[in-house]
């Protein structure tokens, strides 16, 4: 009988498409979400062994000018575009090799929060094949569409990033 690994059956890791990633030896931008934020990292991997050269966490942009009346929004789709963004410009500031994505086992759809991540490495200058018509629309990004519209602190907090 075949055993089958525990992560497997967790639906947490596809072996095989992890092999992939790691016969490819490129570094590979990370994206995960939570209940609560949304976490990226650039992940380098030596011998199957996994090595995270730079993280960033949505949390890190209350510390950025995030509103605190915003702070539960922290998982939305202008948070994973200002994280992704933020990611983009630490990749260049440290003059980092162009990676590839890893979703893990993550449903891909478009217009959502991987793509608004997506979008705002690509904005920031980071080389990511992806076609713009699955990228979320400039309202959704700016947050026009949250309870409170958002798009007031959108440019102040991304010319922050910036700085």
């Amino acid at each position: 009988m075949r055993t089958i690994k525990l992560r497997r059956i967790k639906n947490k890791t596809d072996y095989l498409k992890r092999l992939h990633l790691l016969k490819g030896k490129t570094p590979r931008i990370v994206f995960r979400k939570t209940n609560k934020y949304v976490l990226s990292q650039y992940v380098r991997s030596k011998a199957a062994q996994d090595s995270i050269e730079i993280e960033v966490s949505s949390k890190k942009l209350l510390t950025k000018g995030w509103p605190e009346e915003f702070k539960g929004s922290l998982k939305s789709i202008p948070a994973s575009y200002l994280t992704g963004y933020l990611m983009g410009i630490l990749i260049k500031k440290e003059k980092k090799e162009t990676p590839i994505v890893d979703l893990g086992m993550m449903r891909v759809l478009h217009k959502t929060k991987i793509y608004a991540f997506l979008k705002g490495l690509k904005d920031a200058g980071v080389e990511i094949k992806c076609d713009e018509e699955f990228f979320p629309e400039e309202d959704r990004i700016k947050g026009k569409n949250l309870k409170k519209d958002f798009s007031k602190h959108f440019h102040e907090i991304k010319t922050k990033l910036e700085k």
